[in-house]
C-alpha cells in the first residue's frame, strides 16, 4: 500500500454531481466526480486503485484550479 493520492481539480468549475462516497473502492479510472464548466460535464477520474478515504466537495460547491477533491487511500 503506497501513500494516500490527492484527486485536484485541473481547473475553476462547479461540483455537478459526487458519484462515489468515502468507503468506496474504487479502481484507476473510475469517475468520482463530475465538474461542470461552461456547459461541459468534465468527470473526475481515480488516478490509482484503492479506497475513498475523503471527499473534500459538496455537490454545488465551487472549485478551483488546485483544490482538493478526494483522497485515496
Amino acid at each position: 500500500m503506497g501513500m494516500a493520492d490527492e484527486v485536484r481539480a485541473e481547473m475553476v468549475a462547479n461540483v455537478w454531481k459526487i458519484t462515489t462516497q468515502v468507503g468506496a473502492e474504487v479502481s484507476e479510472g473510475d469517475t468520482l466526480v463530475i465538474l461542470e464548466s461552461m456547459k461541459m460535464e468534465i468527470p473526475v477520474a481515480a488516478e490509482s486503485d484503492g479506497t475513498v478515504s475523503q471527499i473534500a466537495v459538496h455537490e454545488g460547491d465551487v472549485v478551483q484550479e488546485g483544490d482538493l477533491i478526494a483522497v485515496i487511500g
